[in-house]
């Protein structure tokens, strides 16, 4: 049986992974991480997420009986934690999204030390999205322009999703563009005809959106549509699981959902 800890347990995320953990055989949650001020610190981690007492009290601090620390938190959060797995040879798997350039690097650094997985999205839908979006671009060449609009609930924090841009990473790579040189992010006033080579995101922050993607191929005669839509957190919480347990005993080194689903 894996033994597993979870950083950010009082999240909306972070309720649903120790719930469904609580209710796999193959794995059992040991440690329950909050912030130090959090005011559910000392409360058992199954009395918040609706599963009854799961005997997990939570804490601002890793018991380090854990296999695998899966984190749903913040940036500087992720970092923190993913610095104590280093030092105490815990692989870590990460879902937080708004990481920076020099935070990317800390954890590709860390990696050389400890098996680490970071996933802007943990499910399996949008990780077969990843694949393909890329490959209908490449084959569809420099005819059809690229927009990518995605929808979160109003309580999201960055934007535009790490969903939204791990897809136009993924399309640029496919079709030889620099996504830092193309990206365009949103649009306002007079901004000319659109050119033919930039890839657009647009966010929408609305009520209680769980999360959609949508990717439009638009040519002059027609429009291709991928779209897909999470109807519950679980789809995310499950996939996080699978990418815990599957990492718990890696060699050290950086993976993505890639590996844990063999595509």
């Amino acid at each position: 049986m894996i033994k597993l800890g979870l950083n950010g347990a009082s999240g909306r995320m972070g309720k649903r992974i120790s719930a469904l953990i609580n209710q796999d055989k193959n794995c059992k949650l040991v440690s329950a991480i909050e912030y130090p001020e959090s005011p559910d610190l000392g409360k058992d981690i199954g009395d918040i997420n609706g599963e009854g007492s799961m005997g997990v009290k939570i804490s601002h601090e890793l018991d380090t009986t854990a296999e695998c620390l899966i984190d749903f938190s913040q940036p500087n959060s992720t970092i923190k934690m993913a610095q104590v797995c280093q030092k105490n040879k815990i692989a870590f798997v990460t879902g937080t999204t708004g990481l920076n350039d020099a935070q990317l690097k800390e954890l590709k650094d860390l990696s050389e030390q400890i098996p680490i997985l970071i996933g802007s999205n943990m499910s399996i839908g949008v990780n077969l999205l990843f694949r393909f979006a890329s490959q209908i671009a490449k084959a569809l060449g420099d005819d059809y322009d690229i927009e990518i609009i995605e929808k979160h609930h109003r309580f999201k924090k960055d934007a535009p999703s790490g969903t939204a841009l791990s897809i136009a990473e993924s399309i640029a790579e496919g079709i030889k563009r620099d996504l830092k040189e193309v990206g365009i992010y949103g649009r306002e006033g007079q901004v000319g005809e659109r050119t033919q080579k930039e890839i657009a995101l647009h966010s929408v922050r609305a009520g209680d959106i769980v999360g959609e993607h949508t990717i439009i191929y638009g040519a002059l005669g027609e429009t291709i549509e991928l779209t897909h839509r999470a109807h519950t957190r679980d789809t995310f919480a499950s996939g996080a699981i699978k990418a815990g347990k599957w990492l718990a005993n890696k060699d050290p080194g950086l993976y993505t959902m890639y590996d844990v689903l063999n595509l």
